[in-house]
């Protein structure tokens, strides 16, 4: 898949999209550390955050459970990547942020900072739709209100069914 922001729109970068494979682990990590909103005006959590074992566990082993889809965004011009998307089934003790049930795997996303407002984000969470379409009853995250990501996850069909403190599921 092919994607581009705005037709048009010639400042906009052009991007591929492509499974994940074992070798995406390390760009994973950063994909994590980016998902983790940061209001403005406030300062980002030491990178080390992601190496505690209730963030850790939505990249730790990924790939090694029939569960696990992921894409990755690939810029054109740079061949680098620039956005990562993936879902896991987090279950039991295990659970995550946007846990609903065992049968509903949680997504975790994110798109580089210099790359978002470009349509990336929309085109990988589309590919990872049509990818699990069929596969799953449905599909949860963990999103604080006024992170601007609410929005595409609105757009995409994505409802609200709980809350708990600072974040919707």
């Amino acid at each position: 898949m092919v994607g581009s922001e705005r037709e048009g729109d010639e400042s906009a970068k052009t991007h591929t999209i492509r499974p994940l494979t074992p070798a995406d682990e390390p760009f994973l990590w950063e994909i994590l550390y980016q998902a983790i909103y940061v209001p403005p005006g406030s300062a980002p959590p030491e990178r080390d955050i992601v190496k505690r074992p209730q963030i850790a566990k939505y990249v730790r082993d990924r790939g090694q459970h029939p569960d696990d889809t992921g894409f990755i965004a690939i810029d054109s011009d740079s061949q680098q990547p620039i956005g990562a998307i993936w879902v896991r089934l987090l279950r039991g003790e295990n659970r995550g942020y946007g846990y609903v049930d065992d049968a509903t795997p949680e997504l975790t996303m994110a798109v580089l900072p210099q790359y978002r407002g470009r349509g990336v984000g929309t085109s990988l969470l589309i590919h990872l739709l049509q990818a699990a379409w069929g596969r799953y009853p449905a599909i949860s995250l963990s999103v604080a209100p006024e992170n601007p990501a609410l929005r595409l996850y609105k757009r995409l069909g994505f409802e609200v069914a709980a809350r708990s403190g600072t974040s919707l599921t």
